[in-house]
């Protein structure tokens, strides 16, 4: 292809305004997510994600029947579930024997299956499976302004937050013998979770938003050793990577959430296979290679 051909293949997409709205959207829960993910990982709690996810549906539900089917009732009714959700299950965390993904857990499937109930109650199916998967191609001005929102919030925070977030993540201990508000930063982390997992609904939807925060921090995670560079790393990847999952749904005419995450799983089987010091080909060659300088040298009787 050449140059002028890409440009064309790159812009004629960009004369529909709902295609830029949803690569601005892309871009945005891209970034914020890779940054709320690569601390999710490595306090090895990303699965929890997951629940706040699926925690999300009753307050859906309940705003659905209280306010009718508009995106600020519903933003409203889902933030207050996913904040509850995260209230209570540190506080069993704190009170009771159980862990933090044993409480998680717990109030994960209670949610859920209210939220399908309550939804299949009050919602048609259609609405039901639109904030399961979600339609990027479909958000409002509106709904980009809340993104936009939430993720410089995030990036923001992130940035005046850092050094709290680095010592919580890899000491936790050490930060809270030092005086750090060790508890109140793990809350803020699982508050600011919540608000992107909100944010995503309209776009990739409760069941792909995962994607969004697991696959830029893994991704990172295989290539960088620093704690501020993988954070940067995760958040450029997730960007591009959603957005160039965008122009493939376009393209092909394929639903865009899976486009989208499916892009961002292209990256990271390739860094699994290519990442040259945590890499499947990587660490194969590093231990034939000391196989080699193990083994006996042998000698040859002439």
């Amino acid at each position: 292809m050449s140059d002028a051909g890409f440009f064309v293949w790159l812009s004629e997409p960009l004369q529909y305004r709902f295609v830029c709205r949803g690569l601005g959207m892309a871009l945005l829960l891209g970034v914020s997510g890779g940054l709320i993910g690569c601390v999710l990982l490595l306090r090895r709690i990303v699965l929890m994600a997951d629940s706040f996810g699926h925690s999300l549906l009753p307050g859906i539900g309940i705003a659905y029947l209280l306010v009718g089917p508009g995106m600020g009732g519903l933003f409203i009714g889902a933030l207050i579930a996913g904040l509850c959700t995260t209230v209570m299950s540190g506080t069993i965390n704190r009170l009771t024997r159980l862990k933090e993904d044993a409480a998680f857990g717990s109030l994960f499937v209670l949610c859920f299956a209210g939220g399908v109930a309550l939804m299949s109650h009050v919602a048609a199916p259609v609405d039901l499976m639109h904030y399961l998967f979600g339609n990027v191609l479909g958000v409002t001005a509106n709904d980009l302004y809340l993104v936009t929102a939430v993720s410089c919030g995030t990036v923001i925070a992130t940035c005046i937050g850092y050094r709290a977030l680095l010592m919580e993540t890899f000491d936790p201990q050490f930060f809270r013998s030092c005086g750090g508000r060790s508890f109140l930063t793990h809350l803020l982390v699982l508050g600011a979770t919540v608000l992107n997992l909100v944010a995503a609904l309209q776009a990739v939807g409760m069941v792909l938003a995962l994607g969004l925060f697991i696959l830029p921090a893994v991704t990172a995670y295989l290539w960088c050793e620093r704690f501020g560079t993988m954070l940067i790393v995760a958040a450029g990847y997730g960007g591009v990577a959603a957005c160039a999952g965008l122009y493939v749904s376009y393209y092909l005419n394929l639903p865009s959430g899976a486009c989208m995450v499916g892009c961002l799983g292209v990256g990271y089987l390739l860094s699994l296979l290519i990442s040259p010091r945590h890499g499947i080909i990587a660490r194969v060659v590093r231990s034939r290679r000391h196989e080699q300088e193990d083994s006996p040298a042998e000698c040859t009787i002439r």
